[in-house]
């Protein structure tokens, strides 16, 4: 898998200002984008988030930052338990997402607002079954609600940044149904365990400044 590959350090650095340059999905999310027009009403308890959108490093990385959440886990969506493993979905035939669950707050951060990063910055909406260096149906973009006050939320923001024409190209971000499963100890927080990984330095490091410049107010 090419995030495994040992690329020196150097070499790493010096990718990110072509990974930046060459991505029409970061030139997209310089500013960010409108905020959704209608938003899942904010409960008192503790509410659940599940995304995919790339590998689940640089996801994870963005999402522990945001003011309201108080978890991230890695991990697969969109298959059956007995292949939600990391050697099987890299198959590319099990039918799972790369993906995070997310526990958040909702009296903090509202899970429409997750939806705003998760746009923004956290994956490209427009580009299929890739991102960044990685390709594949396991690399996704896609989003799996946790009930029908999400599920219309999410649809209502998808129509309503294509009218706006909020990128470029076409969303081809789907909404998905699906058990979440979490990933191999390794992958949990990898960004904050390997700072120096050469895939985290060039592919994940630009999303978390993007988060950080595009929405200061929302970083813890």
């Amino acid at each position: 898998m090419i995030k495994t590959i040992a690329l020196p350090l150097t070499v790493a650095v010096a990718a990110i200002g072509i990974a930046l340059a060459s991505s029409p999905a970061v030139a997209d999310r310089a500013v960010p984008i409108p905020a959704p027009a209608g938003d899942v009403v904010p409960t008192a308890q503790p509410r659940v988030a599940v995304f995919a959108g790339g590998c689940f490093w640089g996801m994870q990385a963005i999402f522990e930052r945001v003011k309201g959440v108080t978890g991230v886990t890695a991990g697969y969506a969109g298959g059956s338990a007995a292949t939600a493993t990391y050697d099987q979905v890299s198959t590319e035939g099990t039918g799972h997402a790369e993906a995070i669950r997310i526990t958040y707050d909702p009296r903090v951060v509202s899970y429409g607002t997750l939806l705003r990063v998760y746009f923004s910055v956290a994956t490209d909406p427009t580009s299929l079954d890739r991102e960044g260096p990685d390709s594949g149906p396991s690399y996704r973009t896609a989003i799996f609600p946790q009930n029908a006050a999400q599920r219309g939320v999410a649809a209502a923001y998808i129509a309503q940044l294509t009218r706006a024409k909020a990128f470029r190209r076409p969303i081809v971000t789907k909404l998905e149904s699906g058990r979440f499963f979490p990933a191999e100890s390794y992958h949990q927080y990898f960004y904050d365990k390997n700072p120096n990984h050469p895939y985290i330095v060039t592919w994940d490091k630009p999303k978390v400044a993007a988060f950080r410049a595009v929405f200061p107010q929302l970083a813890k």
